[in-house]
């Protein structure tokens, strides 16, 4: 798309791959940062960094001159220099540390060890009607350290294996075995929306770990964010993502064996994904997870399972292999070594379509190479010869020309680059075709 865009999403694969600015709205300001995602997070981090320790420099002098004021203001000797350094005092600006989200934490309990396995599937089928299921075939086992996602397009079957898992749908074939004492922890966005909006997340959680002590309650929410006055909030006058944590809070209050989180990113924004991954990424039980967050399932899962054709099988690639597996890029041969008409056509058209797009970024990049030549010898010669120059940078300062012209030098860079890529991606292309 060749015009401006302004995008507001908490997927971070998308920030990084569309963007080229981060506008960042936090306490009432914004601070607008060059870059992707994974820029922005490195670039915000160095700026945090920078300023506790101007901050810790500050608190260090500010407690010099106290000292001194506090010894010296007594003495007929000293007392302009303590008054002088007390009004020095009384103009310092504090400077204050970039403040970090208490709320944002996430911390599930860990559970007795069980031996495995904890789960296993033996050509168990499943589904909703008596008699037509919608998967058939399963074959799994599930260990207690197992890291599990859920891949498939949305209405392939991947809610419904996770109720089977969770016992919440029976086997109409095959069977499931199950260790004994396991406890399974359930997400559902059902769960979120299903809250009382009047009740508190204290009620809540007092409700469901009934005969516990009032300490252990609000040790469990205090895991998931909710401490002091958030835990006495009317869940009505809560954020999505504060009633995702209470969710998340109140389905591990048994310390689960499993955790199956079906979507548990939907209401979170970037920063509690990212504390949501490290808290997986911590627990020492199995986890399930069906998400479209692939930076969540990257981090985390270890075992990928698609979810197709009426079954679940286990998936050998990555997701980069998978992504390529439904855009029908990279396809394995068919029987004899062979592609069949209609693969071929589709391998055809995506190449054609391809080839396109890289001669056109090729074509953009080289105009934007020659009009940045062009103004840079514009640039160039307001520079050398004031009185010759452009009406627009004729107005310009000797320092703001200087600056100008650095920063065409870098768009030069940048320009030569991706002509270099798209033309040297398209030759191959072209080449096929």
């Amino acid at each position: 798309y060749p015009g401006m865009m302004v995008v507001i999403s908490h997927e971070r694969d998308l920030l990084n791959n569309v963007v080229d600015h981060i506008l960042h709205l936090e306490n009432g300001k914004t601070t607008l940062y060059p870059g992707g995602y994974d820029a922005f997070e490195r670039q915000r981090a160095e700026r945090a960094a920078q300023l506790a320790a101007a901050k810790a420099s500050q608190d260090a002098q500010r407690a010099k001159l106290q000292d001194y004021i506090a010894r010296n203001s007594a003495r007929a000797s000293t007392a302009k220099q303590a008054q002088s350094r007390a009004k020095a005092l009384a103009k310092m600006q504090p400077i204050a540390a970039m403040a970090e989200d208490p709320t944002l934490s996430f911390d599930f309990p860990n559970p007795d060890a069980l031996r495995p396995p904890l789960v296993t599937l033996d050509m168990a089928s499943v589904g909703y009607t008596e008699g037509t299921p919608i998967l058939q075939k399963l074959n799994l086992r599930l260990d207690p350290d197992d890291r599990l996602a859920l891949l498939g397009r949305n209405g392939n079957g991947k809610t419904t294996f996770a109720r089977l898992l969770a016992a919440q749908l029976a086997p109409m074939e095959g069977e499931i075995a199950k260790a004994g004492k396991m406890r399974v922890g359930y997400f559902t966005q059902y769960q979120v929306e299903e809250l009382d909006g009047g009740d508190t997340a204290l009620e809540h959680m007092t409700r469901q770990m009934q005969g516990a002590t009032p300490a252990a309650v609000r040790a469990q929410l205090g895991r998931f964010g909710f401490s002091g006055i958030k835990a006495t909030t009317q869940v009505g006058k809560l954020s999505g993502g504060e009633r995702a944590r209470l969710a998340l809070a109140l389905i591990t209050r048994e310390a689960p064996h499993m955790l199956i989180l079906d979507e548990p990113t939907n209401h979170l924004d970037v920063d509690a994904r990212e504390a949501l991954v490290q808290a997986l990424n911590a627990y020492e039980g199995a986890v399930v997870l069906i998400s479209h967050d692939r930076h969540m399932l990257e981090l985390t899962a270890d075992r990928l399972v698609l979810v197709d054709h009426g079954t679940a099988v286990e998936f050998s690639g990555s997701m980069d292999d998978y992504t390529d597996l439904i855009l029908g890029r990279n396809q394995p041969k068919a029987e004899g070594g062979k592609f069949n008409k209609k693969g071929d056509r589709n391998a055809a058209a995506q190449a054609r379509e391809k080839a396109q797009e890289m001669r056109k970024r090729a074509r953009d990049a080289e105009a934007e190479l020659e009009r940045l030549t062009a103004e840079r010898r514009a640039v160039d010669q307001a520079m050398a010869e004031p009185g010759s120059a452009e009406p627009r940078y004729a107005k310009m300062t000797m320092t703001e020309l200087m600056k100008r012209s650095a920063e065409i030098a870098t768009a030069l860079e940048q320009a030569e680059a991706a002509w270099l890529t798209a033309s040297e991606a398209l030759e191959p292309l072209e080449a096929a075709l």
